[in-house]
């Protein structure tokens, strides 16, 4: 579903990078180290395309949680922090795109991926750039409240390429996004 036509970070400078914090390992610190046999790996790789459980009240909770991260980007004083605004939205969008795969979801991990990658080269999180992650928001609470699981077909596929346009035409009109500070 990848539209090859547009660069992967919109062909702009990376500002941030979505930091992915690989825990500790304890339960293979206690067995140690080697191979998992192919039973195993089959047996948990069954499980996952097999999992029933309902993602809605999990999508919600992260979508709840992007929303509070626009109404604090909407409402925060000049002298806020910009980056702590843009993080304030930037771990919900990692955890909807982290689940929305392995909850049969991949719109959801699709759409997400390319909020992160807006979200990763904004310098400011302007009007303008806050109405297209709110877009965003719309979009993935709309596919979830729909229970649109998979790839959302040629639907989904407009929906992606609606909100990846939408990207665009924000980099066209604001090649530096500073200059339209709220």
């Amino acid at each position: 579903m990848v539209n090859q036509d547009y660069p992967k970070h919109y062909n702009r400078q990376v500002k941030r990078k979505a930091e992915f914090i690989k825990p500790p390992n304890t339960l293979k610190a206690k067995v140690g180290s080697g191979g998992i046999s192919d039973e195993i790996l089959n047996k948990a790789q069954a499980l996952l395309e097999n999992n029933a459980v309902d993602f809605q009240p999990l999508a919600e909770m992260y979508l709840n949680a992007l929303l509070d991260g626009i109404k604090y980007a909407q409402e925060a004083p000049v002298e806020e922090d910009r980056e702590k605004i843009i993080v304030s939205m930037l771990y919900p969008a990692m955890q909807l795109k982290a689940n929305g795969g392995m909850f049969h979801y991949p719109l959801i991990t699709q759409i997400g991926d390319r909020l992160i990658q807006f979200l990763e080269v904004i310098d400011e999180p302007d009007i303008e750039a806050i109405e297209i992650v709110l877009a965003f928001h719309a979009t993935m609470r709309a596919i979830v409240m729909s229970r649109i699981a998979g790839d959302g077909g040629e639907h989904g596929e407009e929906l992606y390429r609606a909100l990846e346009d939408a990207c665009m035409r924000y980099f066209e009109r604001f090649p530096d996004n500073r200059q339209n500070m709220q």
